[in-house]
């Protein structure tokens, strides 16, 4: 029974990290670039994430020491390695955490009043709400992320039988070609899952050999819940779809977006403060202060700013953040091969073809992002 029960929880973390506010932004990015289009992008680049993430858990069983992604990137590429990995990794978790409050704080305003007016004092209010929780650190985790995506999925389900009905299928067949790379930031924000992957090896004490079919279900579910979910905001919506899709579609997909947000931003939240403990030496109270304090003013400080925009946000952190990870986790495992101090439960064969690829797929996604 506890073996079912942590492979549940371990799912429910990988799949409640990558189920965020990238969700909200994807109808408006498929209603601007075609809707096959973006779904071709989440298949090509969740098989991507995938196996990037098979990658890091083979990190993480070849290593007896339980670390997060900058103390990997710190064993096994040195610290120049450790503060380009560490960089990338702070940067995309402050880049979701923000969006989250953005995302949260207007679906809350929009909930209660019916505008959006009040979404700073909202998205401020859902930030210190979370501090809370991140205080708590995997207590937390365990206990809301197997409910929470449990709960999202079921009501994804309901959605899609509410509205398919209302799908109108010529809104699916629109492409634009001057938006050929537009989905990929965000499609790569959406998938990004290689932080919560410590915390999977953390649960699975005793269970380790579920790491591999944790990772493939942790993809899996979220590229069809993506699919699904652009497909009936896309049909119903059409050129009409804002940019946070959630909005526009009435109270229930509100709370599916508040929910996937909640979920995201506890994940992610816990793995910084875990990184900032274990491989930083920080306290608990330093290590939560900027895992949970220092995003809040982050935020109150971006929202003065007109060029930052909710989808804008996450396609930043999805190319830097997932780009330089990707990367990074991909040298860490050739070299973890080598150096590792603990037979692994799996392991994937790796050389520099593969690298080169998928590190040429990274590189052109963030070119395409600054060009």
């Amino acid at each position: 029974m506890n073996k079912n029960n942590n492979f549940l929880i371990a799912v429910a973390v990988l799949v409640g990290t990558c189920i965020g506010a990238g969700v909200l932004g994807l109808p408006y990015i498929a209603a601007q670039a075609g809707f096959f289009l973006t779904s071709a992008y989440i298949i090509l680049i969740g098989i991507i994430v995938f196996v990037v993430n098979l990658y890091f858990g083979e990190v993480t069983l070849r290593t007896k020491k339980k670390h997060q992604i900058g103390g990997y990137a710190q064993k096994y590429l040195g610290k120049k390695g450790m503060i380009l990995t560490e960089f990338a990794f702070i940067f995309g978790i402050y880049s979701a955490i923000i969006a989250y409050m953005f995302g949260v704080g207007d679906s809350l305003s929009f909930l209660v009043f019916g505008h959006v007016n009040f979404s700073v004092f909202f998205g401020l209010g859902f930030g210190i709400l979370m501090s809370l929780l991140i205080w708590r650190g995997m207590k937390s985790l365990k206990k809301f992320e197997e409910w929470g995506v449990s709960l999202i999925l079921f009501l994804l389900i309901l959605i899609v039988l509410i509205f398919i009905n209302k799908v109108d299928f010529s809104n699916l067949y629109t492409f634009n070609i001057s938006n050929l790379f537009l989905p990929f930031g965000i499609v790569l924000f959406s998938l990004l899952s290689f932080h919560a992957i410590p915390d999977v090896n953390m649960i699975l004490t005793k269970n380790k050999k579920l790491m591999k079919k944790i990772i493939f279900f942790g993809v899996l579910i979220p590229v069809i819940f993506y699919i699904l979910f652009i497909l009936v905001v896309v049909g119903f919506k059409g050129g009409n779809t804002p940019q946070i899709a959630t909005l526009a579609l009435g109270p229930v997909f509100v709370i599916v977006g508040i929910l996937t947000m909640f979920t995201s931003y506890l994940a992610l939240g816990n793995a910084l403060e875990e990184n900032l403990k274990l491989d930083r030496k920080m306290s608990q109270g330093k290590s939560w202060f900027f895992s949970s304090i220092v995003p809040i003013f982050l935020f109150l400080f971006v929202r003065f700013f007109d060029y930052f925009s909710f989808t804008n946000i996450l396609s930043l952190g999805g190319i830097v953040s997932g780009g330089l990870i990707g990367i990074s986790i991909l040298l860490i495992n050739k070299n973890a091969k080598k150096k590792g101090d603990r037979k692994p439960e799996y392991s994937i064969p790796i050389n520099g073809f593969v690298i080169g690829l998928i590190s040429l797929i990274f590189i052109l996604g963030i070119l395409t992002f600054f060009l």
